[in-house]
């Protein structure tokens, strides 16, 4: 949103712009005043600023040679120049806006500095357009493949924390502040239901937990699902016997009966069953796209935090990827195809002893 000043027309219900309008406003102001300071700057764009007016204007210093310096101390012929380009890009731009940059800029010497400032808000902005994307994309039900471009989309979302990681190097003992909570939506029925198939199937047939060892309690959606699978998995480890009455006599041992009734749980651990590997499959998956949300959550809210550093939005948003990773690494493991048999190889034959058939054969002869 541009800022009145650049159209010539103070509106005092539009809200105050925010700090780093002031320092496009300063910079800008810097390269007005003193045109060679741009050869100074690097890793700034037009896209860099915030304001269009902002960036039609340095786009029109980038594009016009620097003026000699005497005669730009004598006239404001190079600024009208860089007023009728910039306003090729941008309508409601006047002469008296670019005196204004001018005279707001407290010192041209300055220059790198605000445009470091300018260029930090932009990282901000482009990390949080990026994690929309990834949140649009991890909320999307309607995708033939959710994981596959979900993980495509994280993959573009850590190279973009890695580019802005180069242009801002962490600083060491600099970690973002903890970003608020993050609310959890209630589960859908559908995965209630497929968790309590998924617990069923696994009681009947526990010699296929080991199978799936990469399924942990964490995946599942409620707090009673997840104890019953560690029920689950606790007693095929210690070679128990499995049924749905040894499992709710763990399950009160664990104290997981507190406000659910004991006949509920039969009931649905004796539900049908389908496959344990399947099922186990579809929770793992439903576990990966709620944690990326979560993680794309978490690092908008860093990219909403003004007082965020650069160095910060690094460090918080590497760390909130250190969840997905995980369950990344457990993705794979669970669906990768499983290794070819290398067929067994033969057992060397031992060499036997020399024939000596033919000598003796030779020597009868005679």
């Amino acid at each position: 949103m541009s800022h009145p000043p650049a159209s010539g027309h103070d509106d005092d219900s539009l809200p105050s712009p925010p700090p780093v309008f002031h320092a496009e406003q300063a910079l800008l102001g810097a390269l007005l005043l003193d045109p060679h300071r741009l050869a100074d700057l690097t890793g700034i764009t037009t896209d860099s600023f915030s304001d269009p007016v902002h960036s039609a204007v340095f786009a029109a210093l980038r594009t016009l040679p620097a003026p000699d310096p005497a005669e730009h101390a004598q006239n404001a012929h190079w600024l009208d120049r860089v007023l009728t380009t910039a306003t090729r890009q941008v309508r409601g731009l006047m002469a008296p806006y670019l005196h204004t940059l001018i005279q707001v800029c407290p010192w041209p010497r300055h220059a790198p500095a605000y445009a470091r400032m300018v260029e930090a808000e932009h990282a901000r902005r482009r990390l949080r357009v990026a994690t929309e994307h990834f949140l649009t994309t991890a909320r999307d039900a309607s995708l033939p493949h959710p994981v596959d471009a979900v993980l495509t989309e994280a993959d573009t979302l850590a190279a973009l924390v890695d580019d802005i990681a180069t242009r801002f190097p962490p600083r060491a003992g600099v970690l973002p502040r903890t970003p608020p909570s993050v609310a959890v939506s209630a589960p859908a029925s559908e995965a209630l239901g497929e968790e309590r198939v998924l617990l069923a199937t696994a009681a009947d047939h526990p010699a296929e937990i080991d199978s799936v060892r990469w399924l942990l309690p964490e995946d599942f959606t409620v707090p009673l699902h997840a104890g019953l699978w560690q029920c689950l998995t606790a007693l095929a480890r210690r070679q128990e016997p499995v049924d749905p009455v040894t499992i709710l006599w763990e399950a009160q041992q664990r104290g997981l009966l507190r406000g659910t009734e004991p006949g509920e749980i039969l009931q649905f651990l004796t539900g049908p069953q389908v496959s344990v590997t399947h099922w186990a499959e579809r929770a793992l998956q439903r576990s990966l796209l709620a944690t990326a949300e979560h993680t794309g959550r978490r690092i908008k809210a860093y990219t909403e935090d003004p007082a965020t550093t650069p160095f910060q939005l690094v460090a918080g948003a590497r760390r909130s990827f250190a969840d997905l990773s995980a369950i990344r690494v457990r993705w794979h493991h669970a669906t990768a195809p499983a290794p070819p048999r290398q067929p067994r190889p033969k057992p060397a034959t031992r060499a036997g002893p020399p024939t000596t058939t033919t000598a003796r054969t030779a020597r009868t002869s005679r």
